[in-house]
This record gives structure tokens, C-alpha cells and sequence, in this order.
């Protein structure tokens, strides 16, 4: 199963999480509207949801997240 074109069994092993914890974490983001980009505002409230959830730091999560990226970064 990939999340957002990520591997997400690969993501979950890099953190240090299920992939269910990992499921379970974006199942509590909100993702913005389809066809606009996401605000800062809330690219920084979904980067908190996740790395609390998941239990990494923001720089951890953004590290992985990066490495999966489709096209990079």
C-alpha cells in the first residue's frame, strides 16, 4: 500500500512504526481541498498531528517523508 505515492511499509520501517501506526497517524491529518496546495498553516498543523502521533520528531518525520517523496523534495 503506498499513502500520498509512498511505500508506506518502507516509510512505517524507517520511523520505527507498523504500517498500521503510520495508517493510523494520516488517518488524522486533513489534507487540503482537491486541486489547491495545502496553506502553510496547515502543512505545519498536519506536520504536528503526524510526528506526535507517530511519536518522532517534526525534523525525523520530515527527513523520512523526503527520502519516499515522489520527485524529491
Amino acid at each position: 500500500m503506498r499513502t500520498m505515492g509512498r511505500p508506506v511499509a518502507l516509510v512505517a520501517r524507517d520511523l520505527g512504526v507498523t504500517p498500521e501506526q503510520f495508517r493510523a497517524a494520516f488517518r488524522k491529518v486533513h489534507p487540503a481541498p482537491r486541486g489547491d496546495g495545502p496553506t502553510e498553516a496547515q502543512r505545519q498543523a498536519n506536520r504536528r498531528v503526524l510526528s506526535q502521533s507517530l511519536g518522532v520528531s517534526p525534523e525525523r518525520l520530515d527527513a523520512v517523508m523526503d527520502k519516499y517523496r515522489p520527485g524529491g523534495r
